[in-house]
Parts: C-alpha cells; structure tokens; sequence
C-alpha cells in the first residue's frame, strides 16, 4: 500500500499563488495514476487534475485550465500542484490519491482511488 503526504497549503489572496507537493513512499508500483482532488466545507470532493505518470500525461477540470499544473520528479517519487491566479472559489482541503494501472476509466471518481494523503488546506481571500 502505498503512503501519501501533502504539503505546502495555506492561505492567500485572491490572484496569489501556492504549490502543492505529494510525497510517497511504501509500494507504489503499478500506482500509475495519480490525482489532486479538493474538497469545500459542505461539498462533495471533487477531481482537480490527473497525472498518468508513465507518459506524463494530464487533465484538469475545466475550473482550473489554464492555472493548476499538474506535473512530477520521479527522482523524489513525488507529484505537485503549482495554482496560480487562485480564486476564493478554489478554497478547499486538497487531496492527493493514486490507484493501479492507469486513468482510463472513471479516473475523475474519488471512489476509483484507494490511496489518500491526509490533505492539506487551501485558503483563498478576496
């Protein structure tokens, strides 16, 4: 099973920036799909950006297009989210997850994954 750890949360103002690092550790062979996911006090956790680690290749959902990047070191076996132009509306506890195999199919589903860090919270102002 693999260990996940978030860092890097906390609060800025509108337009500010921030950059999420999810660290892993135990077994993540196989682990190649890999998410960022957030969740707002009295809604459900939603997907954020998606990361198929063998090719690199990524999906945002359309809220963060254009802001959120999604990328990797494979050297530190560690995933990031770098936000920038956040907005009070990205205010959330973030989640970093994994499954097997790879993000075909239901890739965007919290309920498809079955490795989770322990969040880290995201503050936006206005």
């Amino acid at each position: 099973q693999a260990q996940l750890r978030e860092s890097g949360g906390g609060s800025v103002q509108a337009g500010g920036s921030l950059r999420l690092s999810c660290t892993a550790s135990g077994n993540t062979i196989s682990r190649h799909c890999w998410g960022w996911f957030r969740q707002a006090p009295g809604r459900e956790r939603e997907g954020v950006a998606l990361l198929y680690k063998p090719i690199g290749a990524t999906h945002y959902r359309d809220s963060v297009k254009g802001r959120f990047t999604i990328s990797q070191d494979i050297s530190q076996n560690t995933v990031y989210l770098e936000m920038n132009s956040l907005k009070p509306e990205d205010t959330g506890v973030y989640y970093c997850a994994t499954r097997r195999y790879d993000c075909a199919v239901n890739s965007w589903s919290s309920a498809s994954y079955n490795s989770w860090g322990q969040g880290t919270q995201v503050t936006v102002s206005s």
